[in-house]
């Protein structure tokens, strides 16, 4: 369930990354898959750090730090691939 939690809050985080810099806004389908991808990596590296549901509970503080994790990570992956593609665009 913590799973599904961060790969759905990465890509709300990779769309909201998206539309508020414009610069690296890949679109609804790139911004989405960009925010899918770091938010199981974000939510990954939490319950590696035993915070955010390592305990395997559903409480408000777990839920809670699923989705920053996810929305952060979802938001940093979409920043790399639209640096990446701007890059490769010159």
């Amino acid at each position: 369930m913590e799973l599904l939690i961060g790969l759905i809050s990465g890509a709300v985080g990779g769309n909201v990354a998206g539309g508020v810099m414009k610069n690296l806004n890949q679109g609804t389908l790139i911004n989405s898959i960009s925010g899918i991808v770091g938010g199981g990596l974000g939510g990954t590296v939490l319950g590696m750090l035993g915070m955010g549901g390592a305990a395997g509970g559903l409480d408000i503080a777990s839920i809670l730090t699923q989705v920053v994790g996810g929305g952060v990570g979802g938001g940093a992956v979409l920043a790399v691939v639209g640096v990446v593609k701007n890059m490769m665009a010159k």
